[in-house]
């Protein structure tokens, strides 16, 4: 077989399994949540989120939008440098915000029902 027939054949299957993947796996709903980050972030916005009321007030005051909370919790960056991930009961995350709130961080704590934002910095 020459090596002209082997590419098609290659490419051939490779067409086709990429259209099985796309058509067949995308009604599924499957994640690829592999790396660190990923997994902290799903794991924290599978469960009831509990918000400090100091937090409200710091969100009013800045005039930051409480759409940062939701964004940041999905989308954001996990610092595990300052996070406390070592504790026993909850552990504790410091999740940085993406894009436009890349300037700003929040801190939460992370039972096993629930997840207390307790505070939010602006970034150094």
């Amino acid at each position: 077989m020459s090596l002209l027939k082997r590419f098609a054949f290659y490419f051939a299957g490779l067409v086709i399994g990429t259209l099985f993947l796309f058509f067949v796996l995308d009604k599924k709903e499957a994640s690829c949540d592999y790396s660190p980050n990923s997994r902290v972030l799903k794991n924290i916005s599978s469960k009831n989120h509990e918000i400090d009321p100091a937090v409200y007030t710091f969100l009013t005051e800045n005039k930051i939008d409480t759409a940062f909370l939701s964004k940041t919790l999905h989308n954001g960056d996990v610092l595990f440098k300052e996070s406390q991930t070592q504790l026993d009961s909850c552990k504790i995350y410091v999740i940085r915000g993406t894009n436009e709130w890349k300037g700003w961080k929040l801190s939460l704590e992370n039972c096993e029902d629930t997840v207390k934002v307790f505070s939010v910095e602006e970034a150094k």
